[in-house]
């Protein structure tokens, strides 16, 4: 037994980086002559290019990896019943379960290997791909923001709400701040129409103050020109935009934890980082898949049985994004969008994985 768990071993891995290195060569190349003429008008050079995509290629070998174990064991056990070689180890006594058994552990170790590299290589060399694409080719100003329409900003006893914010221009249009007390009381509503940093200062402009008075009753006044005493400057008002495959998880969680605080919607960031954890099973899982669908297709059928595969793959995608895009609305929490769709075909892989002719 210890010599065959070998061979599948070294069989199944052999597979694995022949189908990963397939995948990566295919989708650099789509993605490359997807964006040719982008480098091309923006005048980007070769190493430019060049280091744009070797920096994008940890991420890419990170999400090709699934399909590449389905393909991979689809392969091997396809072939294995070709030549009669599952016949002969069931007539030695060797189950089908424990031929799975020995490449699902395989599987384990590809699954801790995703995570470690998502974790410490992926969050760096995605973001150096992605500021090469943003800065030397769509000549973005490097300091992106998030919120710049529609900010909810909450501050010492306040809450501002601004519905556009100038970073470049240091302006705020219609402005809406609320002071409150300790009990979180209303005591002031100040409204303006626009807001210009100057000096070191906000002035507002066509303000309307609504104060709480001793008596609990609320004092209307309009100004021109108001000078707003707050403590908050531009720089508090423009964050950096950082997308999920630029951070851990740990570093994803603070993102998160930083953004809900200071009064934004942070639900994107909520999904992408329970799906961290969720996207290293997606391979485990998928072999659980391939192994049964390549022993229930006739022999020779093994196009057939990879074509499956890839069928379920993308089922397993659009699966993964409609419950994420239902985490994003608020339909289902953050952990059950990201793990719903693990857990669906989990489910059905263990089904089929029993119920295979031992």
């Amino acid at each position: 037994m210890k010599v065959l768990n070998g061979y599948l071993l070294r069989e199944f891995f052999k597979l694995l980086f022949i189908c990963e290195g397939i995948f990566i060569f295919i989708f650099l190349m789509v993605d490359f002559l997807q964006k040719i003429d982008n480098f091309i008008e923006a005048g980007a050079s070769k190493g430019i290019m060049f280091l744009y995509f070797s920096y994008k290629s940890p991420y890419v070998a990170m999400s090709m990896l699934p399909p590449a174990a389905v393909i991979s064991v689809i392969i091997l056990f396809s072939s294995l019943q070709k030549k009669n070689e599952i016949t002969a180890l069931k007539a030695s006594g060797v189950s089908v379960f424990a031929l799975s058994r020995t490449i699902l552990f395989a599987s384990l170790f590809i699954v801790a290997g995703v995570f470690v590299f998502s974790e410490a290589v992926v969050p760096y060399t995605s973001s150096k791909s992605n500021r090469i694409w943003s800065v030397d080719v769509q000549k973005r100003d490097p300091n992106l923001f998030y919120g710049q329409n529609e900010i909810w900003y909450r501050g010492r006893n306040a809450v501002y709400w601004i519905r556009q914010f100038d970073a470049k221009e240091m302006t705020m249009s219609h402005p809406t701040f609320y002071f409150f007390d300790d009990d979180f009381g209303l005591i002031r509503r100040i409204e303006a129409k626009k807001g210009v940093w100057k000096k070191g200062g906000w002035q507002i402009e066509e303000v309307i103050i609504l104060e709480r008075m001793q008596g609990g009753s609320f004092d209307l006044q309009r100004f021109d020109t108001f000078c707003l005493a707050i403590s908050e400057t531009p720089e508090s008002f423009t964050k950096e935009i950082r997308k999920p495959e630029e951070m851990s998880y740990r570093q994803l969680k603070r993102y998160a934890e930083m953004v809900g605080r200071e009064g934004y919607n942070n639900m994107r960031y909520l999904v992408d980082m329970h799906i961290k954890v969720a996207f290293p099973l997606i391979s485990l899982i998928l072999v659980m898949i391939g192994i049964p669908l390549a022993l229930i297709t006739k022999k020779g059928s093994t196009p057939l049985a990879v074509s499956l595969g890839m069928a379920v793959c993308f089922l397993y995608l659009l699966t993964m994004g409609l419950s994420r895009s239902l985490g994003l609305s608020g339909v289902l929490s953050p952990l059950l969008s990201a793990w719903l769709a693990n857990l669906f075909f989990f489910l059905s892989g263990a089904y089929l994985l029993i119920h295979v002719e031992q």
